[in-house]
């Protein structure tokens, strides 16, 4: 892979990364719920997903599941589902409950940004159509191990870079103090863009 092409798979994954979407408003919603580790261990679960995506592209695995009408349902529908769950339990939550000047875990929610980060990236078929209609240009069938490798690991760790910084932006103190005042109403608008974002999935 020449470097002009590399730095051209760059830009369309710092543009894909840049997208608002579920996965900001879930890193977003994360960070403010369980602090900066949450957010943290969301973005980088999210950004292994990403790159389990683009590997799947390098093996030709991606163009079988939006081949298979039956498969891509499956990932479509559980997509939409997970997003209902998201925004029911950021619907019902009364806000954060972090208090910056006390550091026992009952302080804190508990936020699974492993789980979260991960399904809110592989159940999202947009970002399966996304690798296929775009990822795929770059991939080349006499590509070596080396250079798959390399496409794999730029996608992971461009998008787990970008929602790292996002989650270390909004854990900084008097940001996250005037997030927290503000979360009540921010895990309600979380959940109706969640819901939203769940109906035009399945539209």
């Amino acid at each position: 892979m020449t470097i002009e092409l590399w730095l051209s798979l760059v830009v369309i994954c710092m543009l894909g990364a840049l997208s608002p979407g579920p996965s900001l408003a879930v890193v977003v919603k994360n960070t403010i719920d369980g602090g900066k580790q949450a957010g943290l261990t969301t973005a980088i679960s999210h950004g292994i997903a990403i790159g389990l995506y683009a590997l799947i592209v390098v093996t030709g695995i991606g163009l079988v599941i939006v081949q298979s009408p039956v498969l891509f349902e499956f990932i479509r529908y559980s997509g939409a589902a997970f997003l209902i769950y998201l925004a029911y339990n950021a619907l019902k939550s009364s806000g954060s409950n972090i208090d910056l000047t006390k550091t026992k875990v009952d302080q804190v929610k508990v936020v699974n940004g492993w789980r979260d980060g991960f399904m809110i990236a592989f159940l999202n078929p947009k970002i399966a159509l996304f690798f296929i209609a775009l990822f795929s240009q770059f991939v080349d069938a006499n590509a070596s191990i080396q250079e798959n490798v390399i496409m794999v690991c730029t996608v992971g760790i461009i998008d787990t870079i970008w929602y790292c910084l996002v989650a270390m932006g909004l854990s900084r103190g008097p940001v996250l103090n005037k997030l927290k005042s503000k979360s009540a109403a921010i895990d309600k608008i979380t959940g109706v863009v969640l819901i939203l974002l769940a109906v035009r999935v399945v539209m």
